[in-house]
């Protein structure tokens, strides 16, 4: 058996994500017990390069039905196209969970991360593209603002650019006030499923490249178990606090950030290449969620300021979200991701 096959079937809490929204990579990942997908300009830039040929057609028909139309609608209504094409593959499985799996996650525009009521106004939009979206803003201090309104008004938060055990403590803070608000005034929310991500692989990145910039030397293996250290502690508050919100580990990097949290109640959202090399390891399948780290690395890595930003509990204010490195380095990444999915589109309208 495909070893993330085994991981649901042993441990169905622990839910698998496909990192794209590829028709054929998602097929792959529900075949190995995947239950969800997520998109963001990037991924649908990147999905839209290797199946190019599979959507030159839609872009230029897009083009030609809206002459007044920008480059920037064009996107969006790309990004929607994809999007709404993969979730049919998750309907089944929406449908039957009632809603608490099988969605496909829809990213606001990263240039509004400043912006309270913009993120909010776009993903009412995004949200009513397809009954099975999740919507995902980053977690900046207008991000968790508006994870408030958009849990209030009955969308599930899929929180991103998040990083740090401080940014998924506010964001699941915000989440339990919107759904008080809804419980207050008679709103359903058995149907909700909110989710905050914690990108490991980007800790581990970020800290390793600090460490270069300011000549610090430490063991590689132990920076490869920052993320993970970050993610553990995290997990740990919520179980502790019973938020209603689910940890969710993206940016993979290695095998520690899809092993060390098996049997945890917990979304670990894997790119096509990683689920490859995932289910033909030969580690054997077992619960490591509670399993600490080592007391040997924890401590190395406690010598870190970074490292201390992103695991304390306290580590930010949410005034310094966005401030942090991975947050800068990461947003930095998906504002030129969309300029360059804007490009894309571009040289079928400039002609």
């Amino acid at each position: 058996m495909n070893k993330l096959l085994e991981t649901t079937k042993q441990y169905p809490m622990t839910e698998i994500w496909n990192d794209s929204c590829s028709v054929q990579e998602l097929k792959y990942c529900i075949e190995n017990g995947g239950v969800g997908a997520t998109t963001n300009p990037v991924i649908v830039l990147n999905v839209l390069k290797k199946e190019l040929p599979q959507w030159e057609n839609q872009i230029k028909s897009m083009i030609n039905e809206n002459p007044q139309a920008t480059e920037d609608e064009i996107a969006w209504d790309m990004i929607k196209l994809l999007g709404k094409t993969a979730s049919k593959e998750l309907y089944p499985i929406f449908n039957q969970t009632q809603g608490k799996q099988g969605r496909i996650s829809f990213q606001t525009n990263a240039k509004f991360y400043r912006n309270k009521d913009l993120m909010l106004h776009h993903a009412i939009e995004l949200a009513s593209t397809v009954e099975n979206s999740q919507i995902k803003a980053p977690t900046s201090k207008a991000g968790v603002e508006a994870f408030e309104e958009m849990t209030y008004r009955g969308i599930s938060i899929n929180a991103t650019v998040s990083f740090t055990v401080s940014q998924a403590i506010a964001v699941a803070e915000a989440v339990e006030r919107g759904l008080n608000r809804r419980i207050k005034e008679g709103l359903p929310i058995d149907k909700m499923n909110p989710v905050c991500t914690i990108m490991a692989g980007r800790v581990d990145d970020y800290l390793k490249k600090d460490c270069k910039e300011k000549g610090l030397l430490i063991e590689p293996e132990i920076l490869e178990w920052a993320g993970v250290a970050v993610v553990k502690n995290a997990y740990r508050i919520y179980q502790e606090k019973a938020y209603r919100t689910t940890l969710l580990v993206a940016a993979y990097r290695n095998p520690y950030h899809w092993n060390q949290f098996i049997g945890g109640k917990i979304v670990l959202t894997i790119p096509y290449d990683w689920q490859l090399k995932y289910n033909t390891a030969s580690y054997t399948i077992s619960s490591t969620i509670d399993n600490p780290i080592c007391d040997e690395y924890l401590q190395k890595l406690q010598q870190l300021e970074e490292f201390n930003k992103a695991y304390l509990p306290d580590g930010l204010l949410l005034e310094e979200f966005e401030h942090y490195g991975a947050f800068l380095d990461t947003m930095n990444q998906f504002l030129n991701g969309y300029d360059d999915l804007c490009k894309l589109i571009r040289k079928y309208m400039v002609i």
